[in-house]
């Protein structure tokens, strides 16, 4: 496996830097990596996931947002997070057939509006932590664009994860076409293990990743089929 690096151009004169883990005997379906608002693409969560999938054979691709390119804090707004997101999945399939979004927190929202507003044909869409409840309103936020993907989705979701809590995730994903949850023990927004479980945050992880892995499988498989 080798990583690439990349300069993704998403606006005139400026461009974003982004990591590609290419596997030595990849599938055609790469997984569009994207990060929360907490932390950019190197962050060990991601780096970990990023290397995890492609060792499983799925070309991927993280990449930083332009508030984070730029070393702010602040978000970017939606149009400009938007942007950047398209930018970095076009350039993704210069190098696979078909584009899966990933994406923590933050990223997997962005992925999940790009492909139910703006009708972006992702091939499926993991989301890890999808931040339903924003703590600063305590309310859910509107989700009817997730109704309109009809590309199949995954749910990771930890029993302690404030943001997306499990009372909430579980009944909505119930209500949406090919949608499936996986519900991690004694893990919170980050995917980091309480204390008390026992558990280690590499093992929640690894957790994550091998799930992902066997799910992006079947997904290649459905598409390698249809095109027979």
């Amino acid at each position: 496996m080798q990583t690439l690096h990349l300069r993704i151009k998403w606006q005139p004169g400026r461009k974003l830097t982004g990591l590609l883990a290419m596997p030595d005997d990849a599938t055609g379906l790469g997984v569009l990596l994207a990060h929360g608002a907490g932390a950019g693409q190197r962050h060990p969560f991601m780096s970990q996931l990023r290397s995890s999938l492609a060792t499983a054979g799925f070309p991927t691709l993280s990449f930083d947002y332009p508030f984070m390119e730029a070393g702010r804090r602040a978000p970017d707004r939606m149009p400009q997070l938007l942007q950047a997101h398209v930018a970095a999945a076009e350039r993704l399939t210069d190098y696979v057939d078909a584009v899966a979004f990933a994406g923590r927190s933050m990223g997997g929202r962005v992925g999940s509006h790009l492909v139910g507003d703006e009708l972006w044909a992702a091939a499926g869409l993991v989301y890890f932590a999808y931040p339903l409840v924003p703590l600063k309103t305590g309310q859910p936020r509107p989700i009817g664009h997730l109704s309109r993907i009809r590309a199949p989705q995954l749910f990771w979701v930890g029993t302690r994860d404030r943001m997306s809590p499990v009372d909430l995730i579980v009944p909505l994903v119930a209500r949406l076409p090919e949608a499936d949850v996986r519900v991690v023990d004694a893990a919170d927004h980050a995917f980091r293990a309480s204390k008390r479980s026992g558990r280690s945050n590499d093992e929640i992880i690894m957790q994550l990743a091998q799930g992902t892995a066997a799910w992006l499988e079947r997904l290649w498989d459905q598409i390698a089929n249809s095109g027979r």
